[in-house]
């Protein structure tokens, strides 16, 4: 009987054992399961840094804040086959000048062309048939810019801005791919407070003249195209 007892109480205290061992090792497993969450948090963490590339059509304003402060060139070189034309862009319109520099960046430009000329009045550019211009505009959304009208930024001549749609954009949203300078001696004053000046001319006027005696068809499309690269000036 005193037998039968011991190994009762030996059993029990195997039991006891393997319950705690089992607890402990259930114990660990979680742990270890929370230490490994925790861990590719950090990691995931870590990876989410602001890309450039993260700009969507929700996130406009701050992205380019953000981009603005890093990227603070506002001089650029529109090379065509009539010549250059050198823009300085406005530092108080910091959205747009943003916006610009960006596209610049990423080469968007140098697929597209200056796909309107209106003899005295603009010449416009900054789209194409291209599929990597339609890629780069569906990538990001084809975003729109709030305006950044200044009473002192007129549409003079040589007066870079940006072009818009005018039907059903009652915020006179700026599209963010297509501009204009305006290539009227007199200006195209009328326009003021409806496109965001964002830039001038500050060489290059003898090309734009070039330009613009190109023939076109009845929408203004020159009939030969006129491909341009965009490059940042120092």
């Amino acid at each position: 009987m005193r037998i039968l007892k011991f190994y009762f109480f030996i059993g029990c205290l195997f039991f006891l054992f393997q319950c705690k061992n089992k607890t402990t090792t259930s114990k660990q497993e979680i742990d270890s399961t929370a230490i490994v969450k925790k861990n590719l948090r950090k990691k995931i963490e870590k990876k989410v840094v602001k890309r450039w590339d993260s700009l969507n059509s929700k996130n406009v304003e701050a992205f380019f804040t953000a981009y603005g402060k890093q990227n603070k060139e506002n001089k650029v070189i529109i090379k065509t086959k009539f010549g250059n034309i050198k823009l300085r862009l406005y530092n108080d319109v910091p959205i747009h000048r943003a916006n610009f520099i960006f596209l610049t960046k990423i080469n968007y430009f140098n697929t597209t062309e200056f796909y309107r000329i209106a003899r005295n009045f603009v010449i416009q550019g900054g789209n194409s048939d291209e599929t990597y211009t339609k890629k780069q505009r569906r990538l990001y959304g084809n975003y729109r810019l709030k305006p950044e009208f200044k009473s002192h930024r007129r549409h003079k001549y040589g007066a870079l801005a940006a072009a818009r749609d005018w039907e059903d954009n009652p915020n006179k949203l700026s599209n963010p791919f297509e501009f204009y300078i305006v290539h009227n001696r007199n200006g195209a004053h009328h326009l003021n407070k409806e496109h965001t000046v964002f830039g001038e001319v500050i060489s290059g006027f003898d090309t734009m003249d070039k330009m613009s005696k190109v023939k076109v068809g009845v929408d203004e499309w020159p009939l030969k195209d006129i491909r341009m690269t965009v490059e940042i000036l120092d």
